[in-house]
């Protein structure tokens, strides 16, 4: 099941980290109720895990002029090698191996159609592509970003001791 080996401590620090790492240990032990030592230890055990991959600030791509996205389904006869090739792209935001009609997908941000439609280009002809679908993405309605597992939705950010 989803989180096993992981204390409501851990629980409650990756939903806090997940939904906004801003602030320092400090801050963050006091929302948590924790000692900043200890909160120190478990964020330091959940990095070591591979759990907390790195701390990155939440961009709007269309904020920043990439007004034109897609997603670029790829079918490829040597799907490893086709993937990291469109990883090397620098339009590409993510490369995922997924299941289907199509072995991968690149999300791809451009600032507008031109660009988009060189990298599409780009990618059609890679070594390997056998045929891609593109769709552009008109809006996005929930940012992938900012998405918290249901499982972590219901904590409580604060424990409730009860009196011994």
């Amino acid at each position: 099941m989803a989180l096993d080996g992981f204390d409501e401590l851990d629980r409650r620090i990756i939903k806090l980290m997940s939904t906004s790492s801003q602030g320092s240990y400090r801050q963050i032990a006091k929302t948590l109720d924790v000692h900043p030592s200890t909160l120190i230890q478990r964020i330091k055990n959940l990095e070591s895990r591979g759990v907390i991959r790195g701390y990155r600030a939440n961009v709007d791509y269309m904020k920043l002029g990439f007004e034109f996205m897609g997603v670029v389904n790829v079918s490829a006869s040597d799907v490893v090698a086709v993937q990291e090739a469109i990883a090397g792209i620098p339009q590409v935001v993510s490369v995922f191996d997924v299941t289907g009609d199509s072995d991968c997908m690149a999300w791809i941000a451009c600032v507008d159609r031109e660009e988009f439609s060189s990298v599409v280009k780009r990618i059609n002809s890679i070594e390997g592509v056998t045929r891609t679908n593109t769709s552009v993405i008109m809006d996005i309605k929930k940012d992938p970003f900012e998405y918290v597992p249901p499982i972590l939705r219901g904590l409580r950010l604060y424990f409730i001791v009860a009196p011994e």
